[in-house]
């Protein structure tokens, strides 16, 4: 039985800065940014968004009545949860109106816990090949205002319906993992903001890609020419090519690759870091965006959490992609997004829920999203589809 991605989609905020402003902003040659990290453009997130709504309004894109019915589970992957108790998940099948007869959780593990989900849900899949699991990553990273990490900030989710005889992606039942216990990247309960040792978590970046990549071709006796495409998790486009190079001389046809990597990086350069999203935004570019895939060819991915876990995995593209849909629509979701001036972004980042609790409501007008977030009342988030209904 063949299992996979059968949708995808992908939400982010209606708002951004260009790099180069915010690197004028910060004394800074904006080639650092552009060139050095690779990133144009970073989402801003407003108050009006968090995990749940990002999460809401990248499902339910995809997702018809029948799908709602027949889903069986819903798995949310965050580091950005609002809850330390109760998972995001559960408010996203909700508001989404999926059956309340699905599993539906969150889990945790820095930037894998989108991959986390998928495997979680395709194993799901081989025991029960008539259900359908809808995985979504959904994130908002934030290091702070002129912070070294700054530039790497951004924010969305990616919505992935698995089922049987997926039309996206097959994913092959082949995988290689590595963990270890180190302090890359943290975020502590009283932090908003997370911690980062930066080189550290780089170098390790690329040490966790070559481990899983060498114990996957030990354990399955396939070389890098037998991929079309090798896409990595991105929370900056610059971290992957790193990747990437230190493997690529291994391949025949090393300007494939780098051709599929540029590709694969198109949008998260627009878009800036998605935690768990960022390998699938790539791997939406990369089907939108490579004019070189064919069905059934095969790509390998890689996914990082910081703290850390390290899997790399393959597919087959699937008979079903549409690259010029994929394409337009991402193109018209990120062109229609509004251009702040620095001080704007600045002002968003400073308006958030207080961390000590406290009502608040929040100026929706600008926000045009289907699902928002109105603020909290009484400790409780309060959740609103554009039509007038609330959860």
């Amino acid at each position: 039985m063949s299992a996979g991605i059968d949708k995808i989609a992908f939400f982010t905020s209606p708002y951004f800065i260009d790099m180069t402003d915010l690197a004028n902003a910060r004394g800074e040659d904006p080639n650092k940014y552009l060139i050095g990290i690779g990133q144009q453009k970073q989402a801003v997130i407003p108050p009006t968004q968090d995990v749940v709504t990002l999460a809401a309004n990248a499902a339910s894109s995809i997702l018809t009545p029948a799908d709602k019915a027949s889903i069986d589970m819903v798995i949310l992957g965050t580091e950005s949860g609002i809850d330390n108790s109760k998972a995001a998940a559960i408010y996203v099948q909700s508001l989404l109106g999926i059956s309340k007869r699905a599993r539906s959780f969150e889990v945790k593990q820095a930037c894998y816990g989108g991959t986390a989900g998928i495997q979680m849900g395709m194993d799901h899949l081989r025991s029960h090949p008539t259900s359908k699991v809808l995985v979504i990553a959904s994130d908002i990273a934030r290091y702070g205002l002129n912070t070294p990490g700054e530039v790497t900030q951004g924010g969305g989710a990616v919505a992935m319906l698995l089922t049987a005889d997926p039309r996206i992606l097959v994913i092959e039942d082949k995988t290689a993992f590595h963990s270890d216990n180190i302090m890359d990247f943290w975020r502590p309960l009283y932090r908003r903001e997370a911690l980062v040792d930066g080189h550290y978590s780089n170098n390790v970046y690329v040490d966790f890609f070559n481990q899983t990549w060498r114990d996957y071709q030990n354990h399955y006796q396939l070389a890098i020419d037998d991929f079309n495409a090798l896409i990595f998790h991105l929370p900056y486009p610059k971290m992957g090519l790193k990747a990437l190079r230190s493997v690529v001389h291994e391949s025949h046809h090393p300007t494939k690759l780098m051709a599929a990597f540029d590709a694969a990086k198109t949008y998260n350069s627009q878009v800036g870091n998605l935690y768990t999203g960022s390998l699938y935004l790539s791997l939406l570019s990369l089907l939108a965006n490579d004019t070189m895939l064919k069905p059934h060819d095969r790509i390998g991915l890689f996914s990082y959490g910081s703290g850390a876990q390290g899997e790399f995995y393959s597919a087959r593209i699937g008979d079903g992609v549409k690259s010029d849909d994929l394409r337009q629509h991402l193109n018209s979701q990120l062109n229609n997004r509004q251009q702040l001036t620095i001080a704007e972004y600045e002002a968003l980042y400073r308006t958030s829920l207080p961390l000590d609790g406290g009502d608040r409501t929040f100026d929706t007008r600008t926000d045009h999203s289907p699902y928002i977030l109105k603020g909290r009342i009484d400790n409780r988030r309060q959740y609103e589809y554009q039509n007038g209904e609330t959860g």
